[in-house]
């Protein structure tokens, strides 16, 4: 059965000779992996260290969490026809509607979800069943990873949506555990080369739009609007994330992650954000840096916001919703 990647027609990336490591379970170990990937912010694939025991399928979903309430992001396929710099949120600033799990998966049983990219991501695990899955501590554990700044979150949805290109000011781990991932990645060093929104755009948007996110389609790219882009497609990197596959993703590295499936399959992944260790390395980040400073210039909106949603008729619904934009 042909997958969503394989009938895509995708630009040709001039990778440089370097590629994303990938390493067994069995040829790392917790000094390893902060030598040689943590410590100087490198992305590297394990293998063979994600064993849980139930495939989390649809079905498996449903029975654990089928009567909890998540909030769906409704992206539209039209979003992506359009120049995102028309965009007026993007990411988790995206409109939401809370559902429950089980509704969900019946729009993505009858491809609602899919014809109108409804997505259920960056889903905390908290007070599920699922919070403590016995496989993913165990992994983490292996890895030596310490001080998360965040719990786990859900990502769930059908084959062709895209998360796009962006990075984020902590380092994170991205646990494929049904279906796969394509994710292009880019240094820290190609910043300006993927034209971020600029940092001012938090003062008109707050969270809605954000400077983390760059206003390229990195797979049809307008060489004319942005033309130093193309020196950025020499430091491109390709990534197919495999089911049971971990990606360590470090701060300030760009990624945009697609989902692949067949048409009858979904893709789901958890991922959870770590501080940022050693802490040199943060504090020498200018991408970490100009991700806070645009939070700052968000503080207005978010205090509004917060405020709006205390005097709602609907609190509960709108903080959690305000928290999922965090």
């Amino acid at each position: 059965m042909q997958t969503q990647l394989e009938g895509q027609k995708r630009l040709s990336f001039k990778n440089s000779d370097w590629q994303v490591p990938c390493r067994t379970a069995a040829s790392l170990t917790p000094k390893d992996f902060f030598e040689q990937y943590q410590k100087p912010g490198i992305p590297i694939v394990i293998t063979g260290l994600l064993k849980v025991e139930a495939a989390w399928n649809l079905d498996y979903l449903c029975e654990k969490l089928g009567t909890l309430e998540f909030p769906i992001r409704h992206y539209g396929q039209q979003r992506y026809q359009q120049d995102k710099r028309q965009w007026a949120t993007i990411g988790s600033g995206v409109a939401m509607q809370n559902m429950t799990f089980a509704h969900y998966a019946e729009l993505l049983r009858n491809g609602t979800a899919q014809a109108q990219d409804l997505y259920l991501g960056r889903c905390t695990l908290s007070h599920t069943p699922l919070a403590n899955t016995p496989a993913i501590a165990q992994a983490e554990a292996a890895l030596g990873l310490k001080f998360p700044a965040t719990n786990l979150k859900l990502w769930v949805g059908g084959g062709g949506h895209t998360t796009c290109l962006h990075y984020d000011p902590v380092d994170g781990t991205l646990m494929q555990l049904q279906g796969a991932k394509r994710v292009l990645l880019f240094p820290p060093s190609q910043l300006y080369n993927l034209y971020p929104f600029p940092i001012t755009v938090h003062l008109q948007h707050g969270l809605r739009k954000r400077a983390v996110y760059s206003q390229v389609y990195p797979d049809k790219p307008d060489l004319e609007a942005f033309p130093k882009f193309e020196q950025a497609l020499d430091h491109c990197h390709e990534v197919i994330l495999q089911q049971g596959e971990i990606l360590f993703i470090p701060s300030g590295w760009w990624h945009e992650v697609s989902t692949v499936s067949s048409a009858d399959e979904i893709v789901c992944s958890v991922n959870r954000f770590w501080h940022v260790l050693p802490i040199v390395r943060s504090l020498r980040s200018w991408s970490k840096w100009r991700a806070h400073m645009g939070s700052l210039l968000a503080a207005p909106h978010i205090v509004g916001d917060v405020m709006n949603a205390i005097g709602s008729s609907e609190q509960k619904q709108k903080i959690g919703q305000l928290l999922q934009r965090i």
